[in-house]
């Protein structure tokens, strides 16, 4: 065994986003759809000659014990699912950190595989989902849902369902070609030129749900009323009254979670609709990152977003999940 190498997708949210947190779900249950795209946090594991553990990320640390890592999901994760010598982890992404597209849930999922992967242990999609999901949320007590790290792990185009018990259903939507090929070519992200993290916004949202705001359990009943809506019309091949749902969607965000809009973000999405775009949403909940829009005239959409600055991130979806391979 030498070097595993692993990644895992990001993703962006399609429907009924925010309703996967567990003060929501455990109380109501959540539904959200969304789609895993061709960017991804990968991982180089060397296992190997390693005298002390070796993480490398945005920063470098070198340390003699596991417990003295600083990075949080690095160490709870070796923690808890390696027993082995010392090892080398590498780590880079398509995008930054805090753009809204699941970016630490995938780094959870990516670490797990790879951990899976040099213990010679198969680990079922769903399985990783879940113990990446126990780290951020029981362990580190982080603010967050469960949806990056399942559509990390599972990939496609799926709707989740968060059972009041913790378990979660994932079925992938089958749609039609044509329906894929429309999104593929109409769906569109920008970014808004802010990398925030998602905490403060969903901290709220949680205190909120926990101590029963009418206002935010009424907003996320709504949210996830529009998640099953957006199943449908996916199902359906509506596309264009999938975009209507979108601007639906993002007013309706906008109301729960205030801290997540701009001047800068309002700017791009006007602009974007006076383009010929149906609608959109900013993807996440921090503050900032990505802006995704569905629009049945891109060209034009495009040149208006560049005219503003605004960068395109190209994807299309992906339908492999979490990988890992060995390498010599």
């Amino acid at each position: 065994m030498s070097v595993i190498s692993s990644r895992a997708p990001l993703r962006v949210s399609l429907g009924g986003g925010g309703t996967d947190l567990p003060s929501y779900y455990r109380e109501y249950g959540g539904f959200l759809v969304s789609g895993a795209i061709d960017k991804y946090v990968y991982m180089l594991t060397h296992t190997v000659f390693q005298r002390r553990y070796l993480m490398k990320y945005a920063q470098t640390e070198v340390v003699d014990d596991i417990s003295e890592i600083r990075h949080p999901i690095l160490r709870e994760a070796l923690l808890r699912y390696w027993r082995g010598v010392p090892l080398e982890i590498a780590s880079v992404a398509d995008v930054p950190a805090g753009t809204g597209l699941g970016s630490s849930g995938a780094f959870a999922v990516c670490v797990l595989k790879s951990l899976a992967h040099a213990r010679s242990t198969s680990i079922t999609p769903s399985a990783l989902a879940e113990a990446a999901s126990e780290i951020e949320i029981d362990v580190l007590n982080e603010p967050v849902g469960k949806q990056d790290t399942y559509v990390a792990a599972h990939g496609g185009i799926c709707s989740y369902t968060f059972n009041r018990d913790g378990t979660v259903d994932v079925v992938p939507l089958e749609l039609e070609p044509e329906t894929l090929r429309g999104l593929r070519e109409n769906l569109l992200l920008f970014y808004t030129g802010d990398a925030r993290a998602a905490s403060a916004v969903l901290a709220d949202q949680d205190e909120r749900s926990r101590r029963g705001d009418k206002e935010m359990l009424a907003n996320l009943h709504r949210t996830k009323e529009m998640g099953y809506r957006s199943r449908d019309l996916l199902l359906a091949g509506d596309l264009d009254s999938f975009g209507e749902l979108m601007h639906e969607h993002w007013e309706n965000k906008r109301v729960r979670s205030p801290g997540m809009r701009s001047d800068r973000i309002d700017t791009l999405y006007t602009l974007a609709r006076r383009s010929g775009a149906v609608g959109g949403k900013l993807v996440g909940a921090g503050g900032g990152g990505f802006l995704l829009v569905y629009t049945p005239r891109p060209a034009d959409t495009r040149q208006a977003m560049a005219a503003a600055g605004s960068q395109e991130l190209v994807f299309d979806f992906e339908f492999g999940g979490a990988y890992a391979s060995l390498h010599g």
